[in-house]
Formats: structure tokens, sequence, C-alpha cells
């Protein structure tokens, strides 16, 4: 149950009839020679650790090392809890957790990279505002992480998700990738559906540049993670709706990683290009001065 490419996941998915989360589970007990129990439980703790690095903020807000972040989260769950959202409660939730997870991980707590530390709230936030919303099992949500586990997998081998290598849109792009396919899995879509939801995330932050201010994971990496979320969900219901993809996920991860290569070196997480050199951006950071 081995694949290295897209197209040879879903051909596998075709031949035993199975989603992309079967496939990812056999694999992972094929190549660690582990029960499927075990590989179940691996999974099922990361999933423990994702809710409360979504959960804490919300009820605890924390300021972030640097500074620069802290309370948005649950500045975000009282918006919607006093019925103001303009986004809905899906996504609403959606944005929360994600920006959750990142002032989680920017106070120095655990997170579940997934990705990366930088991204880590995209796919926390999209599946558990998933569950809330449509009452999905643990179990349910634990197999569409094994799903954004194999678009994951597929972006580490044949692509990036260093935003050092290939800028933000290898972190938030692939995470935001990797949930829109598990979203699509849990609603019922088809393999190929969810690499096309894959797909249209990559062509929607196809060039997003990695431009951290201070050259901490904070600003303005917690918006991105929240519009990651939104990426993901508008992805999911273009390909759920039938809508298909014109450029296979295989190539549009190979025109990532192509345009990721050949963004300028202040553009990839050097904190020496965009957001970072603005003069508000400087100042947040002591005043460093624009290369330009």
């Amino acid at each position: 149950m081995n694949f290295k490419h897209g197209s040879e996941l879903l051909a596998l998915c075709q031949t035993h009839q199975v989603p992309i989360s079967e496939v990812m589970i056999s694999r992972e007990c094929q190549l660690s020679s582990s029960a499927r129990e075990d590989i179940l439980l691996k999974m099922e703790k990361a999933w423990n650790i994702m809710q409360e690095s979504a959960y804490t903020p919300v009820k605890s807000p924390k300021r972030s090392i640097g500074g620069l972040i802290g309370g948005e989260a649950q500045l975000l769950d009282a918006h919607r809890a006093e019925g103001k959202s303009v986004c809905g409660s899906l996504l609403s939730r959606a944005v929360t957790y994600s920006v959750a997870v990142l002032e989680v991980n920017a106070s120095m707590g655990l997170i579940v990279a997934a990705p990366t530390a930088g991204s880590s709230g995209v796919v926390p936030g999209v599946l558990l505002a998933l569950k809330e919303e449509y009452g999905l099992s643990d179990e349910q949500i634990i197999r569409g992480l094994f799903n954004a586990g194999a678009l994951g997998y597929l972006a580490m081998r044949n692509a990036t998700v260093a935003g050092a290598v290939g800028g933000c849109q290898a972190e938030v792009g692939v995470a935001s990738a990797m949930a829109a396919s598990a979203v699509v899995e849990l609603m019922g879509g088809s393999p190929q559906q969810s690499l096309d939801a894959a797909s249209t995330v990559l062509m929607n932050m196809l060039g997003l540049i990695c431009d951290p201010v201070g050259g901490l994971v904070e600003c303005p990496c917690q918006g991105r993670n929240a519009s990651g979320a939104a990426n993901a969900l508008i992805a999911a219901e273009i390909a759920l709706s039938g809508i298909k993809q014109h450029i296979p996920f295989d190539e549009m991860l190979g025109a990532m990683y192509s345009v990721g290569r050949k963004l300028p070196s202040e553009f990839r997480e050097t904190a020496l290009g965009g957001c970072a050199v603005t003069p508000s951006g400087c100042s947040m950071c002591g005043g460093c001065d624009s290369p330009g």
C-alpha cells in the first residue's frame, strides 16, 4: 500500500475500493510493522493534543513569547457567541481554533506540527470546527487525520513544507491542502475529490511568501493560519459540489515547489521582506532597518 505520488494513491484507492485514510493506515502499519490498533492510538494522541491546543487559549489566553499575539482566539469566540459573526458558525469556529493553536505555539505550549509549527493551526482548526458543527465522532476525525497525513507525506516527499525553502505557500498552503482533503473525505467525497480540493488550495495560495515580523512565528503567521482554514473549507466546498480541478494535485504540487524555489531569499523566512520590513513591522521588533 505504499505510494509516492498522488496518482499512485488514487490508483490504490480505486483498486482496493477504499478511502485515502484507509490506504494511509495500511501503509503506516506495513512500514512500521505495527498493529493497526497501535497506529490508531498514536493518531488519537495527536488528536487529543490538537484539541487541547485549540481549546485552551479560548478559556485562558496567554501572551506569546515575542509579545505580538495573545487573546485573539478568545475575542473571536466571544464575537461568534454574541451572534455577530459574518462568516457563519463553521468558518468562525475554524478561524477561532486555528488562531488559538498559533497562540499556544508562540507561547511555547504543546502543539502538533501539521505539517509545521508555523502552520499548526489549520488542520485542527478546520477538523475541530467540523466535528462540532456536524456532530462527528473522534474516531471519524482520526480517520480524517490519516487522510491529511497522506497529503502531507506527498508534499514532504515531492516538494517541501518549509517556509525557508518554499515560502508560506509551502507551510500554510500544504496545511490547508491537508485539511481540505480531509474535509472532503469526512463529508462523503471521493479520493479524487480530496485531491482536487488539495490542488485547488495550492492554486489559491500559490506564491504566498514567508515574512515573519521580527523573525517570530506570530505575525502574520497567526492570521495566515486563519486564512488557510478558510481556504481549506472553500476548496472542499468546490470539490464536493462536483466541480473538477483542471490541474492534478501532483502537477500543482510541482508548480508550488518550483515557485517556492524561485522566491527571493527575502521572502523565505528571513524577515527581510514583506510584512517584516514595513515601518510598523520593524517597530515591533526593535526598529530593524529595511534592506531597501
